[in-house]
């Protein structure tokens, strides 16, 4: 066994938290002479930085070797998700224990199981599974089931959970060799239900009617008017899930053949995700040889790859602007559980009573009962801070389009098979299962794509039109969304069907918006309609974004890096990889260096001055004045430099999107004031005005030591190579330790005789395990601007190997 072999088993010992399993779930006895035949057998090659390179001859033993894999280096996440899926984590962690996923779903580890367990009573997964159209085919199937079989071989392998090195999870007692293909299903449901019901937890599980001692705020829409006091867009958008200041989102870029050195597509992928918890990226390559091929990133609990690239094909995803769910408006009618439904009839809400088993602090487990309400369309939510709460009048539910699908796992099982960007978007589509993502994608005939063909409820503009109550007028005016009358949720107010839609209630490939070329594409989570300044998408419904409408100046420099390429010669693969540590700051290039000074100035500002008329503008590691621009871009008001038109001088046209608005208006007050407050902030945190970026910015996940990061703030600064501090983190003495942005990135390159240049950089590291070498390797390597080299090919795979092993069971 080599060291690295050793190193593995130990630090994946932790894999078994997959073992999430009932309490009283029977032990799995160990195999006898007479035992059947292994069902699946797989080989795992690990390579540099602890890749896994899985190869079987099916898709079973091929999800065998994934779970297998991802039980190893993904211990804690792995076991995590799983318990969540079973909705266990009150039974084990304590209900009064925070779960946050990093993203969306924000609560107690009770409301987390409340959800979950009502989830399970409805059967909702077992539904799907059986459903020829929402459910998954064959191969996603065997890939599932492997996948749990792999998870169970890996914990008995290992030891089982004291054998776990990761101190996270280390004798967790859930954590057994019995996870189910159910098991696994749960977790992919509950990631397809991100952007949608999950943003909602807290307003469902604690969803209560009004009463005389607490009536809920007065709902006036009945009468055909909106409440005086009304949130801002940025607070509404805050409140379902689209903060404008904390953006869940990515960037990527595919050039073709026009603008390519090698004639050939090229892809730039970089999503930003959470450095901890369950959304977590690992790389792997999948391979059933002569049959399938494909490598790139999964998130920890799909067998999958989900961002990657194949022979011919690159892809990469960034968060849509569409909405997954429409808010129903009910009027009640007699009591706070009727409510009124087409031609006059009267219905009443679905109480859902649920059971949760809690560990108590004295060790012994009791049940705490919670109460959640339904219609036929979704959950009730009490949510009042987006204008949705339960008052006498009215209460609102959700229809979620991603809880009625289970498809993601065949979309991009398929989307490796691709031959093409046509291809790749043609299999994207009858996959049907694309949960809440654009797809940007290269291919090696030089043809790129950028698509918008996620799942998205059929709410045209006609229909919206009609059907908007008065509340729901303005949560569509505020921030996109329609609120529609849910009297008639099941008539004229019903999710429409187009012919050309894998299943009903979502748009079809005809009214979803894409754009092929030869030049190039791009997305850093605007809306779809600007592709490529030389293209406009017009004419799709305001549901899945806005047209017209200003880009983040983010979006602005992942374009201007292209641009500004193109005018002086063509895009090559050093060209590409060199797009994501160039770290431009765009909002500082747009400003100016001499206005920057002026509002110092005024802002008596003193040393932090010069600081600024020095700075190079960028966010390395060696910049001096980042982080005095990064402190007052995000004290201006209106949401920073993007929510604030006022405070410059040129407004923004839609005629001239990337070059609007513009020129600082360094009279302002609130500027000067917001700058006057950044260095006051910098200051009563004793950092020197002409300190480098890299000493106050730092890798701050678990695991890290204070490794320096260039890079920084995204949408309001104007970074491409996006960072951010969230929630809880290590190295919490520097001014910004990294928990956010930057995860899994490649820059794939198709060159002459089929062959492919695969870079890549998982910021994080393979392991979330602070004891393994994989923990902060690749952190070390992105913090000097280099490359991980993926082996791709049989060569390169041996040229790089580690270990290898063999495996079967069933």
């Amino acid at each position: 066994m080599t060291s690295h072999t050793r190193l593995l088993a130990c630090a994946a010992a932790g894999a078994l938290a997959l073992s999430i399993l009932a309490t009283n779930a029977p032990a799995t006895s160990a195999p006898t002479a007479k035992a059947a035949a292994p069902k699946y057998s797989a080989t795992i090659t690990r390579t540099a930085h602890g890749i896994p390179h899985i190869t079987a001859k099916n898709f079973g033993s091929l999800g065998f070797g994934a779970g297998y894999a991802a039980a190893q280096t993904s211990t804690c996440i792995l076991a995590d998700v799983l318990l969540t899926g079973r909705a266990q984590r009150s039974r084990y962690l304590g209900p009064k224990g925070h779960y946050d996923d990093g993203v969306a779903m924000n609560g107690t580890n009770l409301q987390a199981d409340a959800l979950v367990t009502d989830l399970h009573n409805r059967k909702v997964v077992e539904k799907l599974l059986a459903d020829p159209k929402a459910g998954p085919g064959s191969e996603a199937r065997q890939m599932v089931t492997g996948y749990a079989a792999g998870i169970n071989k890996y914990i008995r392998a290992s030891g089982g959970s004291k054998k776990i090195t990761d101190p996270a999870c280390k004798g967790a007692p859930y954590i057994r060799p019995n996870i189910t293909a159910m098991d696994v299903w749960y977790g992919v449901y509950m990631a397809n239900i991100l952007a949608s019901t999950g943003n909602f937890l807290k307003q469902i599980v604690g969803a209560t009617p009004p009463s005389l001692s607490d009536p809920g705020l007065p709902s006036l829409a009945t009468f055909g008017i909106v409440p005086p006091e009304l949130p801002t867009s940025a607070e509404l958008k805050k409140a379902l899930g689209k903060d404008p200041k904390s953006p869940f989102g990515s960037n990527a870029t595919a050039v073709g053949r026009a603008d390519t050195s090698t004639g050939k597509g090229m892809l730039l992928g970089n999503p930003h995700f959470p450095w901890n918890g369950r959304y977590r990226f690992s790389q792997q390559q999948l391979t059933i040889p002569g049959k399938y091929n494909v490598a790139g990133a999964s998130l920890i609990g799909s067998p999958v790859v989900n961002i990657g690239w194949n022979r011919n094909v690159a892809w990469s995803h960034t968060v849509s602007t569409a909405y997954r769910f429409t808010p129903y408006e009910y009027r009640t009618v007699l009591s706070p559980f009727m409510y009124l439904s087409a031609n006059g009839l009267i219905k009443q809400l679905e109480k859902r009573v649920v059971k949760v088993v809690v560990k108590n602090p004295n060790g012994s487990l009791s049940t705490v009962t919670e109460d959640m309400y339904r219609t036929p369309q979704g959950y009730v939510i009490d949510d009042p801070a987006t204008l949705m709460g339960w008052t006498p009048l009215s209460f609102f539910a959700i229809r979620d389009a991603n809880g009625e699908q289970l498809r993601t796992i065949d979309t991009f099982l398929n989307m490796g098979k691709a031959t093409s960007v046509r291809d790749l978007i043609k299999r994207q589509d009858a996959g049907g299962g694309m949960p809440w993502v654009n797809t940007t994608a290269a291919d090696r005939n030089g043809d790129v794509v950028y698509a918008d063909h996620s799942v998205v409820p059929n709410v045209p503009n006609s229909m919206a039109n009609v059907c908007m109550t008065p509340i729901g007028r303005v949560t569509q005016q505020l921030a996109g969304l329609p609120g529609l009358d849910g009297t008639f949720a099941d008539g004229i107010c019903k999710w429409k069907t187009d012919a050309d839609a894998q299943r009903p209630g979502i748009f079809g490939t005809k009214n979803l918006p894409a754009a092929y070329r030869s030049d190039w594409v791009m997305n850093a989570n605007d809306s779809y309609w600007l592709p490529n300044p030389a293209q406009r998408l017009t004419g799709y419904a305001k549901i899945i974004g806005c047209e017209n409408c200003q880009r983040t100046l983010r979006t602005k420099v992942v374009s201007r890096y292209v641009m500004d390429r193109v005018k002086v010669g063509k895009v090559t693969p050093a060209v590409l990889r060199g797009f994501e540590h160039q770290n431009r700051v765009m909002g500082a290039e747009v400003m100016g260096t001499a206005a920057l000074v002026k509002v110092c100035q005024a802002a008596n500002g003193g040393d932090a001055c010069p600081v600024l008329a020095a700075w190079d503008k960028h966010s390395n590691i060696t910049s001096r004045g980042n982080h005095i621009f990064e402190e007052f871009v995000k004290r201006l008001p209106g949401g920073g430099l993007l929510g604030g038109e006022t405070y410059w001088k040129v407004p923004f046209s839609s005629a001239d999107p990337m070059n609007t608005p513009r020129d600082l208006d360094v009279t302002n007050g609130k500027v000067i004031k917001a700058m006057k407050e950044a260095i006051a902030y910098l200051r009563s945190k004793n950092i020197p005005m002409n300190a480098t970026w890299g000493s106050v910015q730092v890798a701050g996940d678990r695991g890290a030591p204070p490794i320096p990061l260039g890079g920084g703030s995204g949408d309001d600064a104007g970074n491409a190579n996006a960072l951010a501090g969230r929630g809880p983190s290590a190295n919490g003495g520097f001014l910004k330790p990294i928990t956010y942005g930057s995860s899994h990135i490649q820059a794939i390159s198709f060159l002459a005789n089929g062959l492919v240049d695969a870079k890549t950089i998982l910021t994080y590291g393979q392991s979330d395990n602070p004891r393994s070498p994989w923990s902060k390797d690749q952190t070390l390597l992105f913090s000097q601007k280099k490359w991980v080299s993926f082996p791709w090919t049989t060569a390169q795979i041996k040229a790089q190997k580690i270990s290898a092993i063999r495996i079967s069971g069933n």
